[in-house]
């Protein structure tokens, strides 16, 4: 656990920061084409720097250096080992500057100091350094081809990367792109969001300070017109990894297809279920975990458990217990580590979570500016509350009479990313996860996996591959068959 420092003290970091605010393009900080564009503190609603953005002609010009240095090969043909030992340093850099990103995030994202110091950063190393480890500890493939042939399956960097980051971590979402894409030697160009810009930009000046290549980690502050749809198009990007909206993931599918039909992967939405039987064990334990699902990070978290689908037999006492830990989630300034919860992103998104503030709550259902008190509803099954992704802290519950209605319920929903089941029986535990239509199912407690487990969806959650494990450098890799004649050309050949 990081030793946290006091209210007062996050403030004078806060207010000693230096902000990068201009696209980072080869290199270096460059002005962008696009208008200056003010990053807000979702707190306050205060202005914290003005950042030049990036527009079209700033895309193909980091474009046309990615692949430069693709080409000339300084880091996809570099040794593995190599690329490692530089992702490793910039690792170092970055745990050398952990507090004042930490405060960075959280002044830009409205997260929790707590979160970003606790959690955020420390898995942002984490994450970076585990991928660079695995660099030159993949190995390739041979098949048995018989005594006149050998066949090698080898997998090479896929090329120019474009990967575009959500809101709600945007740290640790550009680690999960940035680590396995850069060891495997691909350059990429880093699409922030809007709200959130400058983590990434200071993470891309450190890798250049710790050697990685002019034009192999560029960033892009902007907009999604300016700057995600001209990647998505452009006819030099080889493949785009998005994390975001399911609405804005589908059209990346239809810029590949009206382009060069690049690799797209998406990591979507979710409505996901928490799931507690009639023998779950504990409530106690169950209620710490469902809580910290649907309210961790605000509940903006694609993987939140945002509907608790229980029987009715433990309806009551677990409610009870969760009412009770709700007391210990404060919600306040984002700076000051004796609060739980933050601010909720920007205006637009308050008064979405806000139109779900209606009926009767359990607990919450009130909202103070961007400030949202984690709400409870008890809702029937097929309420908006229940059917739609808030991104927010509101939770819905869902009662049900027998493990096979439980089951039913948690997959009637358009989404599968992630569930969670509790129950003391272990054949009924690997049966609903079995079950379940999600990409990660937890049983007894609520999780995503870690590092070295694949994370992503079924359904409108996700498509075309998987973030964490081994599984995410084969998105960022092509695989190719080299296949070699051993036979001896004085014997002849064996064509027809």
């Amino acid at each position: 656990m990081t030793d946290l420092l006091t209210h007062a003290e996050y403030a004078a970091i806060a207010g000693d920061l230096d902000f990068p605010s201009a696209p980072f393009i080869d290199g270096k900080f460059r002005k962008g084409a696009g208008p200056m564009m003010a990053t807000l503190n979702p707190a306050t609603g205060a202005e914290i720097a003005k950042i030049s953005t990036a527009a079209s002609q700033d895309v193909d010009l980091a474009v046309t250096k990615a692949r430069e240095a693709f080409e000339q090969g300084h880091w996809a043909r570099m040794h593995p080992a190599a690329r490692k030992d530089v992702l490793i340093k910039l690792c170092k850099y970055i745990t050398r500057r952990k507090r004042e990103l930490a405060v960075l995030e959280s002044l830009e994202s409205g997260k929790p100091i707590r979160d970003c110091e606790e959690i955020d950063i420390p898995e942002t190393i984490h994450c970076i350094k585990w991928h660079a480890e695995t660099a030159d500890k993949i190995y390739d493939q041979t098949t048995p081809a018989g005594e006149d042939a050998m066949s090698v399956i080898v997998r090479e960097p896929v090329g120019v990367v474009a990967a575009i980051l959500p809101w709600n971590f945007p740290l640790l979402m550009l680690a999960w792109k940035i680590g396995p894409a850069l060891a495997a030697g691909c350059s990429v160009i880093v699409k922030p969001a809007e709200q959130t810009s400058m983590t990434a930009l200071r993470v891309a000046e450190l890798a250049h300070m710790a050697g990685v290549p002019r034009g192999v980690l560029q960033v892009l502050p902007g907009d999604g017109p300016s700057v995600g749809e001209p990647l998505g198009r452009h006819m030099d990007v080889d493949m785009v990894s998005f994390t975001g909206s399911t609405e804005t993931g589908r059209r990346f599918l239809h810029y590949a297809a009206d382009s060069n039909l690049k690799k797209v992967v998406l990591e979507c939405g979710g409505k996901n279920p928490a799931v507690v039987l009639a023998d779950a064990e504990n409530l106690d334990h169950v209620a710490a975990h469902v809580v910290n699902a649907a309210f961790w990070n605000m509940g903006e978290n694609c993987s939140a458990a945002s509907r608790l689908i229980v029987h009715r037999d433990v309806k009551a006492p677990l409610l009870e217990r969760m009412l009770a830990r709700l007391r210990e989630w404060k919600t306040g300034d984002p700076l000051d580590p004796a609060n739980h919860l933050g601010a909720l992103i920007d205006a637009d998104h308050c008064a979405k979570v806000g139109a779900y503030l209606t009926g009767k709550a359990l607990a919450g259902g009130t909202a103070d500016g961007p400030f949202v008190a984690p709400t409870i509803y008890e809702v029937a099954k097929a309420d908006a509350k229940a059917r739609e992704e808030i991104f927010g802290p509101i939770l819905s519950v869902i009662e049900v009479a027998s493990t096979e209605e439980a089951i039913a319920v948690a997959n009637d929903t358009d989404y599968g990313l992630a569930a969670c089941v509790f129950t003391a029986n272990t054949r009924q535990a690997i049966r609903a996860a079995r079950d379940i239509r999600a990409g990660t199912v937890t049983v007894n407690c609520y999780g995503e996996g870690d590092i070295a487990t694949p994370f992503g969806g079924y359904k409108h959650s996700g498509f075309g591959g998987r973030d964490n494990g081994l599984h995410a450098h084969d998105q960022y890799t092509e695989l190719k068959t080299i296949w070699i004649d051993l036979t001896d050309p004085a014997e002849g050949d064996n064509i027809g």
